[in-house]
């Protein structure tokens, strides 16, 4: 189709991990595609920003060498409980740390390159008719396409028009990110429980150290700020209490996001493919959601292209194909980080999962296997 026309093959609402990973891989079968993104690159995100190697064939085929932009291999994980107890295990399969504000620049860039276009606004209505999809954006701008992927993260105002179940229902987490300056190992990414919540800590490109916690909106207010509540609560872990009083931070001030729900979604609503944070919020504490927008990503590309190259392939074939595939990637992963982070909401729990781990420490790898997909091999 012309791509300067206002009909596009897929429209993917939403320039994150999942929509952008979509977008170059859906150009590179000559498809034409629209991204519709809110914000502009590069900006910073509040994630974890470690990402398992699962992910690195897949990201290799779609030209983003993460190592060239200066991510951080990672082969060590810490966890330690409130009371600071500490264990480390190698990872099974590894990771590397990179920011969002550079792992998403560069696959915007990579997006053009290849063929795709993005577009800075926000949709405001979406409708499914005919077979065929067409959008309204804040700007009245309008448009039409086959197919629709949603990526745009995990709550919006499009989940209400969409009339998605979970918007409904209150949540109560917060999650603040920050970038440190300071000593911290390349190779490691740790998890460091506090009272109401759990900060994640590794290294990403320039040597910067991300912070990222989420913590209960309810044991947050009780502070009149970030700060405070930091001094106050997370320093409670010797651990987190050394690397707030010995680091410098980058950032002018932390970002936040609050109403967070791990609430379960469907992986499509109204013909829409849900990817990544859009179809599912795997708790932080797994450390993976990264992983899972880039995996998911991939399911729903290589089914599209399949949809508009294969005649006997139509879209309840689509959507019957996408929702299984994305349930043998995803599903186990969710419920083993409810599990977890269940687990870890309740301090004497935690202290006996801690503890059976200290005697019997290959559980931990298993543990982690749970949360990680396995490599991803390239159709």
């Amino acid at each position: 189709m012309n791509k300067s026309s206002l009909t596009f093959d897929v429209i993917i609402i939403g320039g994150g991990l999942a929509g952008l990973s979509s977008a170059i891989h859906l150009s590179k079968s000559n498809l034409s595609v629209l991204v519709i993104e809110k914000n502009s690159y590069p900006k910073h995100k509040v994630c974890g920003e470690y990402i398992s190697n699962e992910v690195l064939p897949y990201l290799n085929f779609l030209d983003i060498d993460v190592f060239s932009f200066g991510a951080k291999k990672i082969n060590k994980f810490q966890l330690s409980t409130r009371q600071s107890k500490l264990i480390s295990k190698t990872l099974p399969l590894g990771g590397f740390g990179i920011s969002r504000f550079c792992l998403d620049h560069a696959l915007a860039s990579k997006s053009l390159e290849v063929g795709a276009e993005i577009l800075q606004d926000s949709v405001e209505d979406i409708q499914f008719k005919n077979d065929e999809f067409s959008i309204i954006t804040k700007s009245k701008r309008q448009f039409k396409a086959k197919i629709v992927i949603g990526a745009y993260g995990k709550r919006s105002n499009l989940d209400i028009k969409l009339n998605r179940q979970f918007i409904k229902r209150k949540s109560p987490y917060l999650a603040v990110k920050t970038h440190v300056e300071g000593t911290f190992p390349d190779d490691v990414v740790a998890l460091h429980n506090f009272k109401g919540g759990y900060c994640g800590v590794s290294k990403v490109e320039n040597d910067n150290i991300n912070l990222c916690y989420i913590t209960n909106y309810n044991a947050f207010k009780n502070y009149k700020d970030i700060k405070e509540f930091q001094q106050q609560v997370l320093c409670k872990n010797t651990f987190l209490k050394d690397i707030f009083n010995t680091t410098n931070s980058v950032f002018e001030a932390p970002l936040t996001i609050s109403q967070i729900s791990f609430d379960a979604k469907k992986p499509i609503e109204n013909h829409i493919l849900m990817c990544g944070d859009t179809a599912a919020l795997i708790h932080p504490l797994c450390g993976n959601g990264m992983s899972m927008a880039i995996r998911s990503a991939q399911i729903a590309s290589v089914l599209i292209i399949s949809f508009f190259y294969s005649e006997s392939f139509d879209r309840e074939a689509l959507e019957k194909q996408y929702l299984r595939e994305w349930n043998t990637a995803f599903k186990s992963r969710l419920k083993t980080g409810h599990i977890i982070a269940n687990i870890f909401s309740k301090p004497k729990l935690s202290e006996v999962l801690m503890r059976c781990l200290q005697w019997f420490p290959a559980i931990l790898p298993l543990i982690i296997k749970r949360t990680h997909g396995k490599v991803m091999t390239i159709k």
